[in-house]
């Protein structure tokens, strides 16, 4: 068993470090607000910063928002990278910028210490079901180490290729959930409008080529009206501003990834950051006049 460092106990990090702890590995834990009590009572040691954690761990996992919180947890004054010493292994969780994870695994590397990045999906209920998609930038020698700890928290886990090949298997995951979400409710709002059933139509099309997991999750929720936060429009902007930004970089195109990104926008504008992302439909109801389910 490892003594394990975690830094970020959000919604998504909280069950994730709580498997770690019921696999039997000591916890040495770091967070924003309050350390979960549960966490605490298993026997968590709450430090007073990264570099205490790094410190006091063998591998250290992050789970936090976005790319300059990463940056401050690691290099910051009293950061991580501060605690840190030969051997150790750095493990960010986080859906970051794959360019900027690889200047941070160089700076990683430097202290003579291993880097690996490791986004998931599967949100919340995969957290707490510990059935999270894992997918993995870094060296096998590393990858065989820390693969234990991911079999705690997930089920589908791949080695994707080196440091920054995960975060880019990640924002290429995010690209296609977000333009599929947008197909089917492009789909059903044109259906309704024709004056069909939605929720027939949608019944229909699963038993079709078009069935997928969208249609059947994010268009039971269009038709039902259901927008409540499940993962937050705010965070799928997050997320498709690191896929723009990343194509820009390299020079390519991605037109159909920026006009969901707009979609997501127009939502944000109505008050709609944190509707779940399936929310995207209201913009596109919004342009048409029309919500699905509504009498043509």
């Amino acid at each position: 068993m490892s003594n394990v460092g975690f830094v970020g106990l959000g919604i998504m990090g909280a069950p994730m470090a709580g498997h770690l702890q019921a696999g039997g590995h000591q916890l040495f834990v770091l967070t924003r607000g309050k350390v979960p009590e549960g966490l605490v009572a298993g026997g968590a040691k709450v430090c007073a910063n990264g570099k205490e954690v790094a410190q006091s761990a063998d591998i250290i996992v992050t789970m936090v928002p976005d790319t300059p919180d990463v940056e401050k947890v690691l290099f910051a004054t009293n950061g991580v990278a501060e605690g840190l010493s030969a051997g150790k292994i750095v493990v960010d969780m986080s859906s970051i910028s794959p360019i900027e994870t690889k200047e941070f695994a160089k700076r990683i590397n430097a202290l003579g210490c291993e880097y690996i990045d490791a986004p998931v999906s599967g949100g919340e209920v995969g957290a707490k079901a510990a059935s999270l998609t894992i997918m993995v930038g870094g060296t096998d020698a590393a990858f065989a180490k820390v693969k234990p700890l991911f079999e705690l928290m997930g089920k589908n886990i791949t080695l994707v290729g080196g440091n920054g090949d995960g975060q880019t298997c990640k924002v290429a995951n995010q690209i296609i959930v977000a333009l599929n979400i947008e197909a089917v409710g492009e789909a059903l709002l044109f259906a309704s409008k024709m004056g069909a059933d939605p929720g027939k139509v949608r019944q229909a099309l699963m038993g079709g080529f078009a069935s997928s997991r969208i249609l059947e999750v994010h268009g039971d929720r269009m038709v039902k009206r259901t927008f409540d936060p499940g993962f937050r429009i705010e965070l799928h902007q997050k997320d498709l501003n690191l896929a723009l930004n990343s194509a820009r970089k390299i020079g390519v195109s991605l037109p159909n990834t920026a006009t969901c990104q707009e979609l997501f926008n127009a939502c944000v504008a109505h008050g709609g950051k944190a509707w779940d992302h399936s929310g995207m439909v209201r913009a596109l109801e919004n342009m048409a006049n029309f919500e699905i389910g509504q009498k043509p």
